[in-house]
């Protein structure tokens, strides 16, 4: 009998009378599961984070223990069957940590390293963001940015999202380590924001990475309002000639430039975009043919798996459910759209100078939701101008703004870490 109440005394039913938020946090992965299955929102990434989150908020399955990554810090010493001390919970409590993270209750207790504990520590060191990046080098063309480097200013100028919400974040009451985290939402950028959050704010990397991705997914409904409002309809109808020609030796070189000049400007953001960088190489050069399939494939796939089950499993109720989330996933909007009328805002500034006006709706492909916000780009123009054809006019910017944001992020890294 004492076996049997043992055995019913470990199940989920029964331990989940300690933590009834869990239940909330298991709804509202269901939630994200519908978004990414029925409504397709980046169910890529989405559907790996929602089941994440729910295997986190498993009771008793103990599959990640945030205790191991409490404070910004990986815990090794934990990872072989530490036994938590007082000393330890007393060091993270004044170094900010949560009570709901950094409990008494643990004292004495032994953590046994989970799946997901092992697996986010790819999340945690920086290397799955980097990855993401060596495949989206490898799957995307710079042609239209070497094409023409005007587009490389739209590109910068829709960073403006990022910086003008930390200031936002900042007068909210965030930190500026948290307040960085949330701006780089703006960039539109899952794998960068989820680099930011790693290093800066790691306890908000549930959110932050959530409202990424949904946003990120929500392009083609919050930008055309955006772009519309910003221009007029002589400007959305304006008509772009077709761009030159690359040549095979620029598309060579132009990784090489680019890693050497971001590096030598800031060191931080040399991972980012080295990676990426490396990957376009593998696309360009013609010799290395299986490793460029193999990026663009097997390994993009395989690591968006792990990225994404192991954000989500940061998403537990302690860090989720707070007001501070609410905040975070408002200030993210905020930060797209800012960022998209930045992107706008400059190509009409741009155009009092040039002889060959740019059409001001390729400035909203700024940001790195590539290539979904260049087809925005496209489709709203075509409305005002059947003849008209933006979309490798709009990949300019749209490239360049992965490039932006992943400058965007080692500057923040340089600033905050």
């Amino acid at each position: 009998m004492d076996a049997i109440i043992n055995f019913l005394q470990q199940t989920g039913f029964y331990l989940v009378k300690d933590n009834l938020l869990a239940l909330v946090m298991i709804a509202i992965s269901f939630f994200l599961a519908f978004l990414a299955i029925v409504k397709k929102f980046e169910p890529m990434l989405l559907l790996p984070i929602a089941f994440g989150m729910f295997l986190t908020n498993l009771p008793g399955a103990d599959m990640f223990h945030e205790i191991l990554f409490a404070g910004g810090h990986v815990h090794w010493e934990l990872f072989g069957g530490g036994v938590i001390t007082q000393e330890f919970i007393d060091e993270l409590i004044a170094g900010g940590v949560s009570a709901d993270i950094a409990s008494a209750s643990l004292v004495g207790k032994t953590v046994t390293a989970g799946l997901l504990d092992y697996l986010y520590l790819g999340v945690k060191l920086g290397i799955y963001p980097c990855l993401i990046f060596l495949g989206v080098g490898a799957m995307t063309d710079f042609g239209p940015l070497i094409a023409n480097p005007k587009s490389l200013l739209l590109g910068a100028a829709a960073q403006l999202g990022i910086f003008a919400t930390y200031i936002g974040a900042s007068l909210l009451g965030f930190v500026p380590t948290e307040a960085a985290s949330i701006g780089i939402i703006g960039g539109a950028d899952g794998p960068t924001a989820i680099f930011v959050t790693s290093k800066l704010a790691p306890h908000l990397l549930g959110p932050i990475a959530v409202a990424a991705y949904s946003y990120m997914a929500l392009v083609p409904v919050i930008q055309p309002p955006i772009m519309k409002a910003l221009t007029t309809k002589a400007e959305r109808s304006i008509v772009m000639t077709e761009l030159r020609p690359v040549s095979k030796k620029e598309k060579i070189l132009f990784p090489f430039l680019v890693t050497l000049v971001v590096a030598m400007i800031v060191p931080s953001a040399a991972p980012l975009v080295g990676s990426l960088m490396l990957g376009n190489i593998f696309r360009e050069c013609g010799v290395v043919e299986r490793l460029n399939k193999t990026v663009q494939n097997e390994l993009m796939n395989i690591v968006t798996i792990f990225l994404g089950v192991t954000v989500g499993a940061t998403a537990t109720a302690t860090t989720f459910l707070s007001f501070g989330t609410i905040k975070i996933i408002v200030l993210g909007v905020v930060a797209f759209g800012l960022g998209t009328a930045g992107g706008v805002l400059l190509a009409k500034f741009m155009n009092l100078f040039l002889k060959k006006k740019i059409n001001p709706l390729i400035g909203s492909a700024g940001v790195s939701a590539v290539p979904m916000a260049a087809r925005v780009s496209q489709v709203v123009g075509q409305k005002e101008n059947p003849a008209n054809f933006l979309l490798m006019h709009a990949m300019g910017p749209n490239v360049a703004g992965v490039i932006g944001s992943a400058i965007a992020a080692g500057v923040l890294i340089a600033l905050f870490g």
